[in-house]
């Protein structure tokens, strides 16, 4: 279905339109937040709460302003994110096994060589070390700006800068 047609439907709280997207985009957008997590069952958790975010907000999606997925990307990102930063999500990590903990470090040390769920792997690669690095810590490991410029040793602005211009070239790249 047309990306126009399905927001069309979505807004009209068609069930049939929004089930077509879930088994469009829910595999995507679980490899995000699994990504990010690296819990299956919080990830999960999540999926429902993103989806259920998209359900209730589609009538503040803007097609002016870029496609459907990369909203509901950013939508995923933000909401797995405040997960990551509750208080709640950090007390259970504090509680989890050892064996669980163990895997969640062998698997984020590696985060940038695993990113194929959102296709952009291929282009994330061809950047300079740097911006793999920032986009590593940034995107894919739920850094603040400021968490970067502590852990890169360097200044907040400069990790600003850094992240614009490497979205910028990552934009080009993928435009082309």
């Amino acid at each position: 279905m047309e990306e126009k047609l399905l927001v069309a439907a979505l807004s009209k709280k068609d069930n049939h339109s929004f089930t077509l997207l879930y088994d469009n985009y829910s595999k995507n957008l679980y490899g995000v937040i699994f990504n990010l997590i690296r819990n299956r069952e919080e990830a999960e958790d999540i999926l429902q709460e993103v989806f259920v975010k998209i359900w209730n907000n589609i009538d503040t999606y803007n097609n002016s302003k870029g496609r459907l997925y990369t909203w509901m990307l950013n939508i995923t990102r933000n909401t797995t994110i405040d997960k990551l930063r509750s208080k709640n999500f950090n007390n259970n990590l504090r509680n989890s096994s050892v064996d669980n903990f163990v895997y969640m470090l062998e698997d984020n040390s590696k985060t940038i060589n695993k990113i194929d769920a959102i296709g952009v792997k291929k282009f994330i690669q061809k950047l300079k070390p740097k911006c793999i690095q920032l986009i590593e810590l940034l995107f894919f490991r739920a850094y603040t700006q400021q968490e970067a410029s502590e852990e890169l040793e360097i200044p907040l602005g400069t990790v600003k800068t850094q992240n614009r211009n490497c979205m910028n070239e990552l934009r080009m790249m993928i435009n082309e």
